[in-house]
């Protein structure tokens, strides 16, 4: 395993919550290199030989394990695609780690690109956590575009935590699923933005078999001059159940577009979409207030509490 200095262990410390390395299978990527792979006697990571990223075998019947992917970037000027498959056996329950953390000082641009496919086999649950970070005190962009694709078979579940909260200047997220009867599909994603980050999340959520379910909850802050949008889409086309929420605070001068979809193509699909934008209340505030905190104080206190 390579070693790695004091702002990538920050960087993995703060998008997958690592400070030594984790048990079970990873594979750390720090400047577009591997800085330490493991494979398990269930979960086998190999690396591509066509294009950069990672095949993610886990087989069927896996249970109670994980798998750490995080990403790490400290160069100025490193741009990169990478694409990581998983392919998830029938009835297997595991828990999969991503995330990206860049750390700017320089006067380029940093940017990257992954491409996650998820192909789950029936009867499995996932649980995915994927956390985007950004710091540093160049002028260079700190850019992440995730997308990720989602492919679930029957019955299987599928449990996706998208964070976002400190230091992207710019990210667009693209998710696409596509669900087999009983499957389901649960997104809450958080998402502050501040300065003049720009942040756009897109949901395309096809629920094609009987019994399908998705959930696509979205909460998010736009601070200073921050731009924000939400496009969700749900599509039925078969008796299912769909849902999806934004619950958004705007302060300052920030922008927050919400674009909820809803495509009933079943008699039985019922589907149901919620949006809501509005500043903090200033009766909250001034509760906060009468406790000794400053105003500062108390709006950080609310967003902070928003976002848990």
């Amino acid at each position: 395993m390579l070693k790695l200095d004091e702002i990538q262990k920050r960087l993995l410390a703060e998008v997958a919550d690592l400070h030594t390395v984790p048990e079970g299978a990873y594979n750390i990527r720090s400047n577009s290199q591997s800085a330490g792979r493991k494979s398990t006697a269930n979960i086998e990571i190999i690396p591509k030989t066509d294009v950069s990223g990672l095949d993610i075998r886990i087989k069927p019947g896996t249970k109670n394990e994980s798998v750490h992917i995080p990403v790490v970037m400290t160069e100025s000027g490193l741009k990169e695609a990478v694409y990581n498959d998983f392919h998830i056996g029938a009835d297997a329950d595991v828990t999969i780690v991503a995330g990206c953390g860049i750390d700017n000082c320089g006067n380029q641009d940093s940017q990257h690109d992954g491409i996650h496919r998820f192909f789950v086999g029936k009867g499995a649950r996932v649980r995915y956590v994927e956390k985007h970070y950004g710091s540093g005190s160049g002028a260079g962009k700190r850019i992440l575009n995730p997308v990720t694709e989602v492919y679930q078979e029957e019955n299987s579940t599928v449990e996706m935590e998208m964070v976002q909260i400190k230091g992207v200047d710019d990210t667009s997220r693209t998710t696409l699923a596509e669900l087999a009867s009983g499957a389901k599909l649960a997104v809450r994603e958080r998402l502050m933005t501040h300065g003049r980050q720009s942040a756009v999340s897109a949901y395309v959520v096809r629920m094609n078999g009987d019994g399908a379910s998705a959930d696509v909850v979205s909460r998010s802050v736009a601070k200073d001059e921050s731009y924000q949008k939400f496009d969700a889409k749900l599509v039925g086309s078969a008796a299912c159940t769909g849902h999806t929420e934004c619950d958004s605070i705007i302060m300052d001068r920030g922008r927050i577009l919400a674009v909820p979809g809803l495509e009933a193509n079943h008699v039985d699909a019922a589907l149901v979409h919620e949006a809501a934008i509005g500043k903090i209340a200033g009766d909250q505030i001034m509760k906060l207030m009468t406790l000794g905190l400053t105003e500062q104080e108390a709006e950080e206190q609310i967003v902070n509490g928003f976002l848990k």
